[in-house]
């Protein structure tokens, strides 16, 4: 076939699919109507799980796994703003790596508010200011984030979900050569997952100075001759910075974990993740004992990590996910033994072992 047949032919086939999609959407707007009606959540992302798991199944490609879910997960973007616009409040600014996360989720249609602290995000939702909150809540290579485990603590809100992202840093600069750099800007951490970089270039001699985000090192960095940041790739083009080397982190598998927050509670998926806080009574074997009711109602834990109390008496809590739903009964039976020492965080649809390239 010629060039000009094949694209005649790919306009006849997006013409059915904005049909299709326009079809899609009418009975969207239904599904917004009942729900409207009965005040369930917009949300659903057991259900959207189940749609992306059914159309892997059947997928004849060449489409591949990944490039399925960046298709759906915006049409069910689009598909939500149409039942009922909600604000997703997130730890900012634009262009940072939370940013980032929450758009893979609720696509570039949604009305996002960046805050400033994670504490903000907590209380937006809290006021009700905004439906849906993402916040870190744990790297691999820098371990869990101790203020988002607090909050959870003394919050009511609930995690409905949660987003694995790639972390990869770019070395951006107005500065064509990299003597010419006085000064770089990033976050504290983000200098620690670079170290090898910045030392094979030279760079350890010069001032690293300490900002609130990667895209707030983008910002200044654009605005000040003789600077460079360590940021993503998309602040650096949101900000207009050019990049001068990609992908410079030390380890090449650096991912964090976000959680989606919110006021509800999902149902079951048949694969789920449920996340509890568990302060357990100060005497030899209490964690063995409390361990031990999850091992006999053969329950997989998949994280369990110690944060202190906050209080006088130095007690810890201990934040655990596992395998399984909070309605399931044999977890029913572990959580009615500890009715006073469980504090449940949520449970969500279990991400696959692997990470969401955004």
């Amino acid at each position: 076939m010629k060039l000009e047949e094949l694209r005649r032919r790919i306009d006849e086939i997006d013409d059915t699919i904005l049909k299709l999609l326009n079809e899609r959407m009418e009975v969207v707007k239904k599904v917004g109507e009942l729900k409207n009606k009965t005040g369930a959540p917009i949300y659903r992302p057991e259900r959207e799980i189940e749609i992306l798991n059914r159309l892997k199944e059947k997928n004849p490609g060449p489409l591949t796994e990944s490039a399925i879910e960046a298709i759906f997960l915006e049409i069910f973007a689009v598909s939500r703003n149409l039942e009922r616009p909600e604000r997703v409040a997130y730890l900012g600014p634009e262009g940072s790596f939370t940013h980032q996360a929450a758009e893979s989720r609720f696509g570039a249609m949604s009305d996002y508010l960046p805050l400033n602290s994670i504490g903000a995000v907590f209380k937006e939702l809290e006021l009700k200011r905004a439906k849906y909150g993402v916040v870190p809540i744990e790297n691999s290579i820098d371990g869990v984030v101790g203020e988002t485990l607090d909050l959870l603590g003394k919050s009511d809100l609930l995690i409905v979900a949660e987003i694995f992202m790639p972390i990869h840093h770019s070395f951006a600069s107005l500065e064509e050569s990299l003597r010419t750099v006085k000064r770089i800007y990033s976050k504290d951490i983000a200098f620690g997952q670079c170290r090898n970089f910045l030392i094979e270039h030279g760079l350890d001699t010069i001032e690293w100075i300490p900002v609130e985000s990667t895209a707030k090192a983008a910002k200044l960095a654009a605005k000040e001759p003789g600077s460079a940041a360590i940021c993503s790739t998309i602040a650096a083009k949101l900000y207009n910075l050019p990049v001068l080397f990609e992908n410079i982190e030390d380890f090449s598998n650096n991912t964090t974990r976000f959680i989606v927050l919110s006021d509800f509670k999902n149902q079951a998926s048949g694969s789920d993740k449920t996340s509890i806080l568990a302060r357990l009574q100060d005497h030899p074997g209490a964690l063995y004992e409390f361990l031990k009711d999850f091992y006999d109602e053969r329950i997989n834990l998949t994280k369990i990590e110690s944060r202190p109390a906050q209080q006088r008496d130095f007690n810890y809590w201990f934040y655990i996910d596992f395998d399984g739903h909070i309605d399931d009964d044999h977890i029913q039976r572990v959580l009615r033994k500890h009715p006073h020492e469980i504090k449940w965080l949520g449970s969500y649809a279990k991400v696959k072992d692997r990470v969401d390239e955004v």
